[in-house]
C-alpha cells in the first residue's frame, strides 16, 4: 500500500504533471505485451538524473516498491508491478545527451526511443546496430533492463554488445557511474551486470552506446520451401559453409500468410515456410556471398530463391518481418509470444515439437524467429474469453521451453526471464548458481523493493531459492 505521505511528496516533487493516479490511468500500467497483469498504485515521471534520486529516495523511506517502465514493449512482465508500488516512468528522460562519430559514440537518456538512435545519425553514415521488432516503440533503457536483441543480431551481437557505460541510481538513492566512452574500463563490469538485469538492481538514468558506420552494400535474400523442415535445415548448411549473414529469419506458413495479408510484403501464401536472409559488407564479398547462400538454400530443396532488387523492396520485405506481431492481432484477439533458445542444428527437430504441442493442446501455433542463431519465437493463439485457454496457453509455452533447456539451449534469447519464466529458472540452473544470482540481487538491493518477484523464482517448488519481499519476508 503506498502511504498518504509517501504520495503527497512524489505529488510535490514532480507537479501536477508528473504523474499518474487515477485507476482509468492506471490501468494502462498494468500491462507489458505479455499475457500478466498487475495494476501500480502510481506512476511518476522523472525529467532528470536528480528526479530519479529523490523519487528512490522517498520510496525507500517509506518500504515501497519500484518498477522501471519505458515503452512497455516488453514480452514477459518485465515492466509490470508485480508487487504494486510506484512505476517509474522514463518518458520524459528522452534526450539524445551526446553524438561523438569521431570516437564513435552516443550519450542517451533512458526514454529515448531505440531507432531515434539511428536517425539522428544515418545522414552521416552510421546506425545503432540491436534492432529489436519493436524498435520504433521500444526506449533504450528497456532494452538495456531485457538485454535486447533482433534480427540483426547474429553478426552484430545483443544489446550487450553495444552498451559501453551506465549511470545508475541504487535504491537507497546512490549514483553511480560505471564504464564510458573508453574501450575497456578497469575493474569489475559492472556495465555487463546491469545490461540484462530486468530493473531488479538499479534504475539507469544514462547510457553510453557505440555507433557503427553503413555497410558499403546490402543484400537480402527471401528463400521459399514447401517444407518447414527444408527450410529450418538451410540454416545448418548455412553455417556448415561458414557464411555468416548479418541476419537469417524464418517465418512458417501460419505467420506470413497472417503477415502478407496485414502488410503486402511479396511473401507467398502458399509456401509451408521462408527464410529472410541479409548479407552486407563490401560489394565483391556480398555478391559472392549472395551465390553460396542461393546454393545453399537450393541444395536444401528451396522452390524459390529471390534477391531484392532494390531499397524499396528490401525495405518491404522487413516491414513485413518487423510488423509481424501486429499482423497476428488481425487474427487472434490474443496471443503468447514464447522466446526459447536451441542450438541451430536442433532447429528443425525443434519445430516438429512445437507442431505436437500444438496438436496436443488444440492451439494454433506459428512461428517467427532469428534461425541464425536459433532464437525461437512459438506465437500460441488462445482466445483468453474461453475458460482454460490462457491456462493451456501457459502449459504449452512451458512445454516448448522445457523441451528447448533438454536439447541444450535456454528459456529465453531476447525477451528476459521477468515473471513469466522465473519458475523455470531451476530447469536451467543449478541450486548454487540461482543462490549466486539471489547474493547480487540482494548486494544492490538487500530489501527487495526494486521490481520484485522477477528473474528468480518464487514458488516453494522452486529449490528454495526465494527473493526477499519487502521488510525481508520470502515472497511465496
Amino acid at each position: 500500500m503506498l502511504p498518504p505521505a509517501a504520495k503527497q511528496k512524489l505529488m510535490k516533487l514532480l507537479g501536477p504533471r508528473g504523474y499518474l493516479d487515477r485507476p482509468e490511468d492506471l490501468a494502462l500500467y498494468e500491462y507489458d505485451g505479455s499475457v500478466e497483469k498487475s495494476r501500480p498504485e502510481m506512476v511518476v515521471f522523472p525529467r532528470n538524473t536528480a528526479d530519479v534520486v529523490s523519487i528512490v529516495k522517498i520510496a525507500a523511506e517509506h518500504g515501497v516498491p519500484l518498477v522501471g517502465r519505458g515503452a512497455g514493449t516488453g514480452l514477459s512482465g518485465g515492466a509490470i508491478p508485480r508487487a504494486g508500488g510506484i512505476i517509474v516512468g522514463f518518458a520524459r528522460m528522452n534526450h539524445i545527451l551526446e553524438i561523438d562519430l569521431e570516437n564513435e559514440r552516443a550519450v542517451v537518456e533512458p526514454g529515448v526511443v531505440n531507432l531515434d538512435v539511428t536517425l539522428a545519425v544515418q545522414s552521416q553514415g552510421y546506425f545503432y546496430a540491436p534492432d529489436p521488432s519493436s524498435q520504433r516503440a521500444c526506449t533504450m533503457g528497456g532494452n538495456v533492463a531485457e538485454n535486447a536483441g533482433g534480427p540483426h543480431t547474429l553478426a552484430y551481437g545483443v544489446t550487450t554488445n553495444h552498451v559501453l557505460g551506465l549511470e545508475f541510481v541504487t535504491p537507497d538513492g546512490a549514483v553511480v557511474i560505471t564504464g564510458g566512452k573508453e574501450l575497456d574500463a578497469p575493474g569489475y563490469d559492472l556495465t555487463g551486470l546491469l545490461t540484462g538485469s530486468e530493473g531488479t538492481m538499479a534504475l539507469v538514468t544514462k547510457i553510453v552506446v557505440r555507433l557503427m558506420r553503413r555497410p558499403e552494400m546490402v543484400k537480402t535474400i527471401l528463400a521459399v520451401y514447401d517444407s518447414d523442415e527444408d527450410c529450418g535445415a538451410t540454416v545448418a548448411e548455412i553455417t556448415a559453409r561458414t557464411i555468416v549473414p548479418v541476419a537469417v529469419e524464418m517465418l512458417d506458413g501460419v505467420m506470413l500468410r497472417m503477415v502478407e495479408e496485414a502488410t503486402h510484403a511479396g511473401f507467398p501464401m502458399d509456401a509451408a515456410a521462408v527464410l529472410l536472409i541479409e548479407l552486407e559488407g563490401l560489394r565483391e564479398t556480398v555478391e559472392e556471398q549472395v551465390e553460396q547462400i542461393r546454393n545453399a538454400c537450393q541444395s536444401c530443396r528451396a522452390r524459390e530463391v529471390r534477391v531484392a532488387r532494390s531499397a524499396e523492396e528490401r525495405e518491404l520485405l522487413w516491414k513485413g518481418r518487423k510488423n509481424a506481431f501486429g499482423a497476428v492481432g488481425r487474427v487472434s484477439p490474443f496471443y503468447y509470444v514464447q522466446d526459447g533458445v536451441v542450438p541451430r542444428t536442433q532447429i528443425a527437430p525443434t519445430l516438429r515439437v512445437i507442431a505436437e504441442v500444438s496438436r496436443k493442446y488444440g492451439l494454433t501455433i506459428s512461428n517467427i524467429f532469428h534461425a541464425g542463431d536459433g532464437n525461437l519465437h512459438p506465437i500460441i493463439l488462445f482466445d483468453a474469453r474461453k475458460p482454460g485457454d490462457l491456462d493451456k496457453a501457459r502449459a504449452a509455452g512451458s512445454e516448448i521451453l522445457a523441451h528447448c533447456i533438454s536439447v541444450g539451449g535456454s528459456i529465453t534469447g531476447e525477451h528476459g526471464v521477468g515473471m513469466e519464466k522465473n519458475e523455470l529458472m531451476p530447469l536451467l540452473f543449478t541450486p548454487e548458481t540461482l543462490d549466486m544470482i539471489r547474493r547480487f540481487k540482494d548486494l544492490f538491493d538487500p530489501t527487495g523493493r526494486l521490481n520484485p518477484g522477477k528473474v528468480l523464482p518464487t514458488g516453494k517448488g522452486c529449490l528454495e531459492i526465494r527473493q526477499p519481499a519487502l521488510g525481508g519476508r520470502a515472497m511465496y
